[in-house]
């Protein structure tokens, strides 16, 4: 190789190196510049007023709070789905927070219910959480994950934490104006899986999809019953 040919080669290595620190610059800037677009509340603990303050926006069941950057926001489409999944093993909500505040799983829910029947918030409803394996879903869906007791089998889930999905089921329907919940088996109807989305899983186990007609219909029952003590309410028929 002659001493042209050495000192060509020699540039062409400091060039990619260049090109690859001012890439390597700019991939940082626009993650730095994305974080801080960010909404305020995101990625850090929050005060007792902070999440007083996220509450009032969300669900009152909810009794922990970390909200995750690993979601979009805000949401393009109007709520008008329910998506069950579960976590498949009994973690704390701490320790689920923990695991969503890492960036590069790129994993989320808006609410979280643990085996004792607490309820966790990660995204808030107003933005679109990262868990179905589908953006078309999760845009129009608030997505919650369920601790299982059993790990295997049939993934079950304690009773608080069956009771508590189907509260905070009520609770986000009413929110959101979804007059009645629709299990059809597949991803038509308005209460949906996360195996109806992906291949890959059989979330939420066989336990939770057995329950699916059940949860459907005492959803249902709850938000029928509300226009009817509003009207007793309002007739002064309501028994102390």
């Amino acid at each position: 190789m002659t001493l042209q040919n050495k000192k060509k080669e020699t540039r062409s290595v400091w060039f990619l190196l260049i090109g690859f620190c001012i890439l390597t610059v700019l991939v940082f800037a626009l993650w730095r510049i994305a974080d801080h677009r960010l909404p305020v509340f995101v990625g850090r603990q929050l005060t007792m007023e902070e999440q007083q303050i996220v509450v009032e926006r969300n669900s009152s069941l909810i009794d922990y709070v970390y909200l995750t950057a690993n979601m979009d926001f805000p949401r393009k489409e109007r709520i008008r789905k329910i998506t069950i999944h579960h976590m498949a093993g009994d973690l704390t909500l701490e320790d689920l927070g923990a695991s969503f505040a890492k960036r590069d799983r790129r994993a989320s829910a808006n609410y979280a219910i643990d085996s004792r029947g607490r309820v966790g918030l990660y995204v808030e409803e107003s933005n679109r959480a990262w868990t179905s394996s589908s953006e078309e879903n999760d845009q129009q869906a608030i997505t919650i994950e369920v601790a299982n007791d059993e790990m295997g089998g049939e993934w079950h889930v304690s009773d608080a934490a069956y009771e508590k999905l189907i509260d905070l089921c009520v609770d986000v329907c009413k929110r959101n104006g979804i007059d009645r919940l629709d299990y059809t088996g597949d991803s038509r109807g308005n209460l949906t899986l996360h195996k109806m989305f992906s291949n890959r899983t059989e979330c939420p186990g066989p336990y939770l999809e057995s329950k699916m007609l059940e949860i459907a219909s005492r959803v249902n029952e709850q938000l029928a019953a509300e226009p009817e003590q509003k009207r007793a309410d309002k007739n002064g028929l309501t028994t102390k």
